[in-house]
């Protein structure tokens, strides 16, 4: 029989399985930070266990810490307590840390394929949704809880049921001011926040094969937000000339053997998929949420939907979005002042994202009303930026540019939106009170944040 690419590494971990019951999956690699494994190591411990594959951790901190200049000092007693439990359990277990300094400390999500840890046709685990970002190699990649973390620590194994297969194939030709951002929002605005739950989503069609390593990275980040179980890109040539010579890839002849392997996860032809799904996006504009998830996004074009045209199963969630983000049915989302604006996460915080924005800023200034923070993804990407000169756009046009982290993605560290105030950011989720209590989140691509800053509304375009 014909399979997918989904079914080969699916099947390729199979431990064994017993019908009624979840499958033992094998797990390649697993990912930690500071937020989700001290439970996990905790329940080792009790447990009198050791790590089983030490080789296939790494560790790194970016949830709950500081991206100001200063970050060495932790204020905060919580993010304090968590950052020195890592570094703990990490020494104790044998773990590979990627700490500050260290060159490669940043997002789990970032750090992971720049080290090459991340590689076609492995099964990747972390204890972040987010995960998925992965799959942009090929790879099985999903978000566990802390109580897997601990299986995984302890056995290299976890217990799961065998997703549906989702293929979504994008056509037409790709107009030169959309992003990888703009393409995954339109497809979660069309099926839902729940339209691929139960699914891992292969993405197919010449506008994603033609696609760098990093856009791909921010495809397969947000298929979470669609409720899929995962995301994932076949690899190809953009995928080896990516990840040859990293530190985790393979080298001399394991590189060629590695490669000749990764030919062949590719989807079979006639092979089925449980749902198929194509998307021409030639008329695509620059996307923008409007609500209170990422379901509701709309063309910057375009006007916030009104309650009459969307199905009875979603008015109820939108007339919360009304009330909460303060605007009103029909009304254009292009213009809407904002006083925030952010430049980073596991979605857009690499260093493609970041010259994107500078191109964008370049020769501007942010509106005197806006606060722009703009945060790398990981010391490299930090170091990147300064040896191109990016930095310093960023300062010359009022923007923040702090030390890599999670930073405002989420308030979980000292970067906030404060209450009432409308942010428009280049993460991947846009939940009440997500970037704040009581703040409001526009997502949107690296490009449109940086014009809206220079702006001081939401747009598209420099003027």
């Amino acid at each position: 029989m014909p399979k997918n690419i989904i079914e080969k590494i699916w099947n390729a971990h199979v431990v064994s399985e017993r019908e009624g019951h979840p499958q033992v999956f094998s797990i390649d690699k697993m990912l930690l930070h500071e937020v989700t494994s001290a439970q996990a190591f905790d329940e080792l411990r009790k447990r009198n266990l050791k790590v089983r594959y030490p080789e296939r951790l790494i560790a790194t901190l970016d949830h709950s810490i500081p991206t100001s200049q200063s970050r060495s000092v932790i204020n905060d007693l919580q993010a304090r307590h968590q950052v020195e439990t890592l570094r703990q359990n990490a020494e104790e277990f044998g773990v590979t840390l990627y700490d500050f300094d260290s060159g490669y400390q940043g997002i789990v999500h970032v750090i992971g394929p720049e080290l090459g840890f991340t590689l076609p046709g492995t099964t990747i685990v972390c204890g972040d949704s987010h995960t998925s970002t992965h799959g942009a190699f090929g790879a099985l990649a999903f978000g566990v809880g802390t109580s897997e973390v601990g299986h995984v620590l302890a056995t290299g194994c976890i217990l799961q049921y065998k997703p549906k297969t989702m293929r979504v194939n994008f056509t037409g030709q790709i107009k030169q001011n959309i992003t990888a951002k703009d393409i995954i929002m339109k497809l979660i605005s069309m099926i839902g926040i729940g339209g691929g739950k139960g699914y891992i989503i292969e993405y197919t069609g010449e506008v994603i094969r033609n696609l760098s390593m990093e856009a791909r990275m921010t495809l397969c980040n947000m298929s979470i937000e669609c409720g899929a179980r995962a995301g994932l890109v076949a690899p190809d040539q953009i995928t080896y000339d990516y990840l040859k010579e990293r530190p985790y890839a393979p080298k001399g002849d394991a590189w060629s053997q590695a490669v000749e392997a990764w030919e062949q996860l590719k989807s079979d032809l006639n092979c089925v998929y449980d749902q198929e799904i194509d998307i021409d996006i030639s008329e695509l504009t620059p996307m923008v949420s409007w609500g209170i998830n990422p379901e509701q996004a709309i063309g910057i074009e375009d006007t916030i939907p009104r309650l009459e045209e969307l199905p009875q199963t979603h008015q109820g969630m939108a007339k919360q979005a009304y009330e909460y983000t303060k605007l009103q049915p029909g009304e254009a989302i292009k213009g809407k002042k904002i006083e925030w604006a952010f430049i980073g996460s596991c979605t857009n915080g690499r260093i493609e994202d970041l010259r994107a924005a500078a191109e964008v800023l370049k020769g501007h200034k942010i509106a005197k009303h806006v606060t722009l923070y703009v945060v790398p993804g990981s010391e490299k990407v930090l170091a990147q930026a300064k040896a191109e000169g990016l930095d310093k756009i960023f300062e010359a046009a009022g923007a923040d540019f702090r030390m890599p982290g999670c930073s405002m993605c989420l308030a979980m560290n000292e970067d906030k939106v404060p209450p009432g105030a409308r942010c428009i950011s280049t993460s991947n989720r846009n939940f009440m009170g997500r970037q704040g209590p009581g703040s409001i989140t526009h997502l949107a691509s690296p490009r449109t944040v940086a014009a809206s800053a220079v702006a001081g509304y939401i747009t598209s375009e420099v003027v």
